[in-house]
């Protein structure tokens, strides 16, 4: 019988979220089983600090967690290199501070506050100097994807018909019309987030398990066995069908 295999969708700075999402996956027995969590962990929540240090944590005690790159997240790491940039997927007129985004409320979980008067020097040489490097590190070695047997676990998704070695990190942190448009079978079930919705949903071809935590909406945690896929609820499994 295949292991079991657990997923959680974007967090988005909601570290209370994460802490119950995981405690649904430790009542299903699944605390030593692996864990791919589909990125975006920072961004418009209180505690993006706090998740990133919750995950890095834990994958440096040796617990079983890919946690991968969303496009939140490699927005985090490109104001935080040497000389900050905006991650050249952002639309004109808009950046990681902007309210839609959200990167103020990571900062200030750092205890960094922002305002109008704030210049980008001045912010960006404090958050050097305040965020530890080991965040700094952990975010910007995120892997893009995660392929198990006939599982593709990827933050935003995939070009249709591109093979998964030819894949650009562009798509696989941002793409959305091209992919969620795609009603044919991909070689794999594509498990991904990015788009929020409602709640998560099974479209035959990919499973979107990104159910707004941005929002505040709670995190779904999700849990793949065989063919079957199961949404993880306070009262226990709930079966996901296309």
């Amino acid at each position: 019988m295949t292991a079991p295999l657990y997923a959680i969708g974007d967090i988005h700075g909601q570290k209370t979220m994460l802490e119950d999402a995981l405690a649904r996956i430790e009542a299903d027995g699944g605390r030593d089983a692996e864990i791919v969590f589909l990125g975006d962990l920072v961004d418009r929540g209180p505690e993006s600090a706090g998740v990133i240090d919750l995950l890095q944590t834990g994958v440096a005690e040796g617990r079983n967690w890919t946690v991968l790159r969303g496009n939140h997240d490699r927005m985090y790491s490109c104001f935080m290199e040497e000389l900050p940039r905006p991650d050249p997927f952002v639309l004109l007129g808009m950046d990681w501070f902007s309210e839609r985004i959200g990167g103020r409320s990571t900062l200030a979980s750092y205890g960094i506050e922002t305002d109008d008067s704030s210049r980008y020097f001045q912010v960006h040489a404090e958050a050097r100097e305040v965020i530890p490097q080991a965040h700094v590190d952990f975010m910007a070695a995120l892997p893009a994807y995660r392929l198990v047997g006939n599982l593709l676990f990827v933050h935003a998704g995939i070009r249709p018909e591109v093979a998964l070695e030819d894949q650009s990190e562009d798509d696989l942190c941002w793409i959305r019309q091209e992919f969620l448009d795609y009603r044919a079978p991909h070689p794999w079930l594509v498990v991904h987030g990015h788009t929020p919705q409602k709640a998560p949903v099974h479209e035959g071809n990919r499973v979107n398990l990104d159910s707004g935590a941005g929002y505040g909406r709670p995190i779904t945690a999700a849990v793949f066995e065989g063919d079957q896929v199961h949404v993880l609820e306070e009262t226990g499994r709930r079966a996901l069908r296309p």
